[in-house]
């Protein structure tokens, strides 16, 4: 086990304390991948060398230092590679690291259902229900092909190989400074798909005022909804050009939740993330001739400047919907 996925228990709106947790696991290695808004990837195969510790001693060290020094605890699951450790982060608990062994890979995968691997969306894992390939063990033991001829080429590889364990992903290092979030939590557990939508409305206009305010622009857009069982799940999409353009931010962000697929879920908080930041000025943006579309930018502006004078409340959410 060489890579530790860790998920600290943030309090809702402290998502600014994660740069220091990140430093805090940067004293065990440099190779840390942030996975905002509370969790990170971290590659220990230098750190278990160095201090002599296995993946799991190490784990149980991050905890007490993030308790001692932030008082956050955190769930930390641990795997071969970046794919396993997020897996098993999911079966883990306070206190506890799961830990999924090289020998244990083909075990742990097996009796979980197609849709706890990371990259199968509701309408993948539909399709492969339908064909009696529910399981992951299932699905290793199906021919390539015809995981190829159900969900394509491309894909159906992919599918085969991560079901049968083979992880070729790896840990980037990267800064959390090159995004943004928005976080909107809800007062009780909410089913209401029209709160939600509402609640992404807000963001996407924040995390727009926010960006345009800083000159910046983002690539891709990432939505994570957590649930009343502590759960998540997490979609990312890559927007059709840099912006900071609400209206844009906001399309993209319905068509992450649409793309969910949620049947009354307990939602608990939305959050959304603007990744990618690049400065605006070096954006290219394609003209569209749409007077709908430079209306809307028009009221940006306006409505930035009333932010900038008045404060941030000065415009309601949706109002640049309206």
């Amino acid at each position: 086990m060489t890579i530790l996925c860790v998920r600290f228990q943030l309090p809702p709106m402290h998502e600014a304390v994660l740069p220091g947790l990140l430093g805090l696991l940067e004293e065990f290695t440099p190779v840390v991948e942030a996975l905002p808004p509370d969790g990170a990837l971290i590659d220990v195969r230098g750190a278990e060398r160095y201090f002599g510790r296995s993946a799991v001693e190490l784990a149980s060290v991050i905890r007490v230092r993030s308790l001692a020094l932030h008082g956050v605890d955190c769930m930390i699951g641990a795997g071969p590679g970046p794919m396993l450790a997020r897996m098993a982060l999911r079966d883990a608990r306070p206190g506890v690291t799961c830990a999924v062994t090289e020998d244990g890979v083909r075990e742990f995968l097996d009796g979980k259902p197609v849709a706890a691997l990371p990259g199968v969306g509701t309408a993948t894992a539909r399709t492969l229900c339908e064909y009696g390939l529910d399981t992951l063990g299932r699905v290793a033991t199906a021919p390539l092909a015809t995981l190829q001829r159900l969900v394509g080429a491309k894909a159906g590889r992919e599918l085969h190989e991560k079901a049968n364990g083979v992880d070729r992903g790896r840990v980037v290092p990267n800064a959390v400074a090159r995004s943004l979030a928005a976080e909107r939590p809800f007062d009780r557990d909410e089913l209401d798909p029209h709160r939600h939508r509402r609640a992404l409305l807000s963001a996407a206009e924040e995390l727009g005022s926010r960006l345009r305010a800083v000159e910046k622009v983002c690539r891709s857009l990432t939505l994570t909804v957590r649930y009343a069982d502590r759960s998540s799940t997490t979609r990312s999409r890559t927007l059709g050009e840099p912006t900071a353009h609400s209206a844009d931010l906001t399309r993209t962000a319905y068509g992450l939740y649409e793309a969910l697929g949620l049947q009354r879920a307990r939602v608990r908080a939305i959050v959304l993330r603007a990744e990618g930041l690049t400065p605006a000025e070096q954006a290219s943006h394609q003209l569209t001739f749409d007077p709908v579309d430079e209306k809307a930018r028009r009221i940006e502006e306006v409505a930035d400047r009333a932010r900038a004078k008045f404060g941030p409340r000065a415009v309601m959410p949706g109002a640049l919907a309206a």
